[in-house]
């Protein structure tokens, strides 16, 4: 039996957190509550997902990651 409404998936979901000032600047990556690396660009996400066992990332997709401050394509500091 296949339980597509259920709160946990296989796979972990992520959460991208807000650019943090740095040369160059990044973003913090959690996953099922846990840090799990630093991205710079999309790419670092995707390795990052990949490490975690979850092999098709859909980027767009809320229910895979939650971006916080920011889009995909938000990779530089607001202030």
């Amino acid at each position: 039996m296949t339980e597509s409404g259920s709160p946990r998936s296989a796979a972990p979901r992520i959460v991208v957190l807000g650019v943090q000032r740095g040369d160059p600047p990044y973003r913090l990556v959690e996953a099922g509550g846990e840090f799990v690396g630093r991205a710079h660009s999309v790419v670092d996400v995707i390795e990052i997902a990949h490490r975690l066992g979850m092999k098709h990332v859909d980027l767009d997709d809320p229910d895979t990651v939650r971006w916080v401050g920011g889009d995909k394509y938000t990779w530089v500091p607001w202030h």
